[in-house]
């Protein structure tokens, strides 16, 4: 045998120091991406060889240097302490546009002008001109559609999926799920009713709502959730908390919920009946609620199950799909979930892909773990949505052994 009682407290405090780094470093990016987000956009537009006219320069830079001030001013303002819904809005709005400023900066600023200095296209003050007007021109572009694709109603996305374990009895079972409505600082009563509308269109047998309904208190969007109360299920209308009730005195949108008449599953399951099977329902609090201080609020997924027969087959409601591992070392059959937004401004889902193990759409993990990922109802922030579209989603359940018919 081996003695590592001399070799572990040397790697532990080989470790210590690059993870008290790493935190430093941490701790300088909310610092360093607001410089970054609006320098290289300024630098690429301005600086690489234009030779604009003496008012162009400064009268852009001063532009550049408004945006790095003031979007972090006003997104402090609106989500800090004070709550200021029209300084979240300006924030929002501009942390959008720097993003898509900043990454058509980059990539147009190297792709575009190599090809012009390929195809020997005009003298480097002409190409960089070029470059200039095609950023604005595609950044002006996708944040208008962008802003239209977020505002709008979103498209059903329908798809059937095969539950091994499901009963004849409870094969077609429809199952519409909603997600990241976000109700915030820009008011969307009147897109939360026709969002509802949609959803009674689904005749759904089961609706469920995977967690962050909103941004702010249940008494502050209160009236962006009202609507909610009108959708239609023939079975039930079932909820979970995502991450940011947890930001917003969840137990207030636990109460909401249920007073609209939603049936929040918290840690625990209903059994839904029909033609002679059973399906279990279950939902968990968010990964994050424990962490909230909360007292009572935490993922736990054996209380979920506490009770339910082994051999039925599990729908699980867990607003993050990195709860999957959980999920399928439990043998949960079909996990839905939000949360990802599909990345919402590409390309942001490559930093969604480094917490998460799924984007959109369903996904396998372990032996019989299905998950389903939605892009999102609604949107958080920026009220953008770049090449990541929101959904309403109808699954129908499919069993392997449907019922015959007489």
């Amino acid at each position: 045998m081996t003695d590592t009682s001399n070799t572990r407290p040397a790697e532990s405090e080989a470790q210590a120091p690059r993870q008290s780094r790493l935190h430093r470093l941490m701790r300088y990016i909310p610092l360093i991406a607001p410089v970054l987000l609006w320098a290289v956009p300024c630098w690429v537009l301005l600086y690489t060889g234009q030779h604009w006219p003496l008012p162009v320069t400064p009268a852009g830079t001063a532009l550049f240097v408004l945006g790095l001030v003031g979007m972090p001013l006003a997104m402090v303002r609106g989500h800090g302490r004070r709550q200021q819904d029209r300084a979240a809005i300006v924030g929002d709005t501009l942390l959008g546009t720097s993003w898509v400023l900043f990454t058509w900066s980059v990539l147009l600023g190297v792709l575009l002008r190599l090809a012009l200095t390929v195809a020997g296209v005009g003298e480097s003050q002409d190409r960089a001109r070029i470059v200039t007007w095609a950023v604005l021109g595609v950044a002006a572009v996708l944040l208008a559609w962008g802003y239209a694709e977020a505002r709008r109603v979103p498209r059903v996305r329908r798809l059937d999926v095969q539950l091994p374990r499901l009963g004849p009895g409870l094969d077609g079972l429809r199952v519409a799920l909603i997600t990241d409505t976000h109700y915030g600082p820009l008011d969307r009563a009147r897109w939360s009713a026709r969002v509802c509308e949609t959803v009674n269109t689904l005749e759904a047998d089961l609706v469920c709502h995977t967690g962050d309904i909103a941004d702010g208190t249940a008494e502050r969007r209160r009236a962006q959730a009202a609507p909610l109360a009108t959708v239609r299920a023939t079975r039930a209308r079932v909820y979970v908390t995502g991450n940011h009730e947890y930001y917003s005195e969840a137990q207030g949108w636990v109460d909401l919920m249920d007073e609209l008449g939603w049936e929040p599953l918290r840690n625990r399951h209903l059994l839904l009946e029909r033609g002679g099977d059973t399906l279990v329902v279950a939902g968990v609090d968010d990964v994050t609620a424990e962490s909230s201080g909360l007292a009572g609020h935490r993922a736990h997924l054996a209380a979920a199950l506490n009770g339910a027969d082994p051999d039925l087959p599990v729908l699980l409601l867990a607003h993050q799909p990195k709860f999957v591992d959980r999920a399928a070392a439990a043998g949960i059959d079909l996990q839905l979930s939000g949360h990802t937004h599909g990345g919402q401004i590409w390309p942001f889902h490559h930093l969604v892909r480094i917490d998460q193990p799924a984007l959109a759409g369903l996904s396998h993990h372990g032996l019989r773990t299905l998950l389903y990922t939605s892009r999102g109802t609604g949107f958080w922030g920026p009220p953008f949505r770049v090449f990541a579209p929101s959904e309403i989603t109808l699954l129908v359940l499919r069993s392997p052994h449907p019922p015959t018919s007489a």
